[in-house]
């Protein structure tokens, strides 16, 4: 799997939800901040998009925006309206699509707002990365498969047909997908940098890529740098610069990310989860959880169990993890610790 892909779905903690909104003039709702990131697309009309920093953002048929923490924002036909609490309504608890009606005598806007279920408590550089609020204008011609899923998405809403929630997950899960790719292909080469620059760096792309393909190898700097082809030290140096932190740090998060997913999502016992996330014993691996997460593993799936779909996720590890460490239970066997603003695209 390539490695947006392979990020996306360690860091997705549950399904997204998404809500249809039917609002005649006047109206504002108020959008509670989530543990996740949210979304809006424009079908019909035109509103305001009130950020939680900045100035009002006009927004027309076709329009997305992304906000990649889920921060509280508020939606209106106008900017000056007092707002109302967005609570959608589930005439069936088991779907995923949600209807908001807002009654009046003005022009009509129809929206498609959703949440994705995904861990940005912790900060992984692909969200970290990422302005508040990406605003991806209706342009003729650009982004032609972005605008394809709204497309098919805004057909779904208009006319529901046998299978539309499987549908509906289905492209919603595809737009967040998209939605990255065109920030990514819009922004100007001096401005690339971050995670970005790493998914395309030829020297950071291949030892991310082996990382991700193979969490569980007893990764050094040393091996990965021979993946980049690059020295020791160079390639620390250079994948520092690029990601934002060092490569036995980036591995030992994205170790414990990996095994926050599968305890999370799946029954896989504890010795499978140390496994495949570089230990050889159970004991080192809920050692090295404990200090990352704050909880042992155990109880930190009966409280994913608990939450449901909440997200949960890539948090910071209460303790910084040094370039000198090694990743993995033999470290820990020794009693050292496991290695480990608003943006339009016009």
């Amino acid at each position: 799997m390539d490695i947006l892909s392979d990020t996306l779905e360690v860091l997705r903690t549950g399904r997204p939800m998404v809500t249809r909104t039917d609002a005649h003039a006047p109206w504002a709702l108020k959008f509670q901040p989530i543990s996740g990131a949210g979304f809006h697309v424009v079908v019909e009309g035109h509103c305001h998009l009130l950020p939680p920093h900045g100035q009002p953002l006009a927004l027309g048929p076709g329009d997305i925006v992304f906000l990649q923490r889920g921060s509280g924002h508020t939606l209106c036909d106008v900017p000056d309206r007092d707002p109302v609490d967005f609570v959608p309504e589930r005439v069936d608890r088991s779907s995923p699509i949600g209807q908001v009606t807002v009654d009046g005598s003005g022009p009509h806007t129809v929206l498609v707002c959703g949440a994705y279920a995904i861990d940005v408590d912790r900060p992984h550089p692909l969200f970290s990365d990422l302005p508040e609020v990406i605003h991806l204008p209706a342009v003729p011609g650009r982004h032609p498969v972005l605008r394809s899923a709204v497309d098919q998405l805004c057909a779904e809403f208009h006319t529901p047909q046998p299978g539309s929630d499987a549908v509906v997950t289905a492209l919603i899960d595809l737009l967040l997908l998209y939605i990255l790719r065109s920030w990514y292909a819009e922004l100007p080469k001096e401005r690339t940098r971050g995670w970005a620059a790493a998914l395309t760096d030829p020297a950071v792309a291949p030892a991310l890529k082996a990382i991700h393909d193979d969490p569980g190898h007893p990764w050094t700097v040393e091996s990965l740098g021979t993946r980049a082809g690059l020295s020791r030290a160079t390639f620390a140096r250079r994948f520092a610069s690029v990601v934002g932190e060092p490569p036995l740090t980036y591995l030992t998060n994205w170790r414990m990310a990996t095994a926050a997913r599968l305890l999370h999502q799946t029954p896989t016992p504890l010795s499978t989860i140390a496994q495949r996330t570089g230990y050889t014993s159970e004991f080192a691996f809920a050692k090295a959880f404990k200090r990352h997460y704050g909880s042992p593993p155990g109880a930190y799936r009966k409280q994913a169990k608990t939450a449901g779909d909440a997200p949960g996720g890539y948090e910071r590890r209460a303790e910084p993890v040094q370039e000198s460490e090694r990743c993995g239970d033999r470290d820990e066997a020794r009693g050292g610790g496991g290695s480990g603003g608003e943006v339009t695209l016009e």
